[in-house]
């Protein structure tokens, strides 16, 4: 099963995504990990940020195959960037499950990214203002919504839990 996440910066994604994974044992694909790789041997020319989704969806899609289940972490913000994770999930023969995190308390979620810690060498986060600025298109597809400002971590995986498919196509449990 494809297990992927979306939401603005500073909803809490990272810490959620992380700890399902660690939960289901499963691959874990971060778009930021991607894009910082990608960033530093980079000497110009090429968009990382597209970069990274389509080094991710390969990632994806070859552990899918494997019989793994992935968990994608990204804010995966536009209908493409949604539409290309299902492609991924179609094209690997497996069930896609989307989460979108959302933080409704705009004070909160405003502090979230302003005191937000990089934890990954030369990875540059992004300001309030650009979380306000950033295109993020209306999700059109059925989807889990999480909002981060109402529960905890634990709340959190446990509401994900509970919606997850027991029994994806092909009989394997998750």
């Amino acid at each position: 099963m494809l297990i992927a996440f979306g939401g603005l910066p500073g909803t809490g994604k990272t810490t959620v995504a992380q700890t399902l994974a660690r939960k289901l044992a499963a691959v874990y694909l971060r778009i930021d990990t991607f894009e910082q790789a990608i960033r530093s041997c980079n000497s110009g020319g090429a968009d990382t940020k597209a970069a990274g989704y389509v080094a991710a969806y390969a990632v994806a899609c070859d552990n899918l195959r494997l019989g793994s289940t992935v968990v994608a972490d990204s804010v995966n913000p536009l209908r493409i960037t949604r539409s290309a994770w299902r492609n991924v999930a179609f094209d690997a023969g497996v069930q896609i499950f989307e989460i979108e995190l959302v933080c409704s308390d705009a004070s909160m979620h405003r502090h979230r990214v302003e005191v937000r810690k990089a934890d990954s060498p030369g990875l540059e986060l992004p300001t309030w203002q650009s979380v306000l600025e950033r295109q993020y298109d209306p999700w059109e597809c059925p989807h889990l919504v999480v909002d981060t400002a109402m529960c905890s971590v634990e709340q959190a995986i446990e509401g994900i839990m509970q919606q997850l498919p027991l029994t994806p196509p092909g009989g394997r449990t998750v």
